[in-house]
């Protein structure tokens, strides 16, 4: 049942134990694979494999971790061997810290990780940072996605990424956030993670995403990706190869956005698409930065006929 007022947040205090709508996240297959990465070093990736046929690679956006893809791996799994792993320092991925989180180096990563499960260059679906880093990666490696599905990416410079890196340039701003998260990192998921239905939210949701957050490693590489990923630098740096005279996307591109969302505005949609006019566009009703979750029918009546093309 859909909110009568669209994203407005219950009381923590509130939330159910499991979700109200049931989903087969704890029905994948937890798989911890070492991957040799040139930037980020030797790492345990953390990844969840679900169902049967050609290879899809899930890959979930800031805060979240694969625990996002629960109610699309169901459908999904009856087309496509689902991997979904979890992002350094997120969900249970081992870390680096001391490697600058680039978009460029997170874009690398991800190929060596396709590399090491053997699916390279299987086609890709990005929600939200893990889109910006896909995009990142066809360009690097256009032989790493064979198609690439972008959910409500941000990655356009805007003010508020200016601003942003703004306050971070602020003395004890980085700990300040640190502490501010950590008084409640439970908390601060529910709080920070927008539906248009806000009933689907849940404590099992809240310890996923806010658990990662309470440990030293977690916290600081959630700080890495506001300061150094969404860095307004690499987005300007972004827009200028997309900008380029005689550039081509090299993958085909789906765009798909809610028409409202309080995380990313949806007209960054017909940014991106101005820059990649080949790209589709595509824009959901009664969804939101996170249609994979709150709206995943309307979600996959696209993704699946555009995943599906030769």
């Amino acid at each position: 049942m859909i909110s009568t007022i669209p994203f407005r947040r219950g009381d923590f205090n509130a939330l159910p134990q499991k979700p109200n709508v049931p989903h087969r996240f704890f029905d994948t297959i937890a798989m911890d694979i070492q991957v040799n990465s040139k930037a980020f070093g030797d790492m345990k990736v953390h990844v969840r494999r679900f169902g049967e046929g050609p290879p899809l690679l899930l890959l979930h956006g800031l805060m979240t971790s694969s625990y996002s893809w629960r109610y699309t791996f169901e459908e999904l799994g009856k087309h496509f061997t689902c991997y979904a792993p979890d992002l350094p320092g997120a969900g249970h991925s081992g870390h680096q810290l001391e490697t600058p989180y680039t978009p460029a180096h997170l874009g690398q990563w991800l190929g060596e990780v396709m590399h090491t499960l053997s699916i390279y260059g299987c086609p890709v679906i990005g929600n939200s940072m893990g889109g910006y880093i896909a995009m990142h990666l066809a360009i690097q490696e256009p032989d790493a996605i064979s198609r690439l599905l972008n959910l409500h990416s941000p990655g356009i410079p805007e003010f508020r990424l200016q601003a942003l890196d703004a306050v971070f340039r602020i003395p004890n701003a980085k700990r300040l956030l640190r502490w501010f998260v950590q008084r409640d990192a439970y908390r601060f998921a529910h709080k920070n993670v927008h539906y248009y239905d806000e009933q689907l939210k849940s404590l099992e949701e809240a310890r996923e995403y806010g658990t990662p957050l309470n440990h030293p490693e977690g916290i600081q590489a959630f700080i890495k990706y506001l300061d150094e990923t969404m860095n307004i630098q690499y987005t300007r740096r972004f827009k200028k190869t997309l900008n380029r005279k005689g550039f081509v996307f090299p993958i085909p591109l789906q765009l798909q956005y809610a028409k409202q969302d309080p995380m990313v505005p949806p007209r960054i949609g017909k940014q991106w698409k101005k820059q990649i006019p080949q790209a589709e566009l595509i824009y959901l009703n009664q969804a939101s930065h996170f249609a994979h979750v709150d709206s995943p029918d309307q979600f996959l009546m696209h993704a699946l006929p555009f995943l599906q093309q030769e």
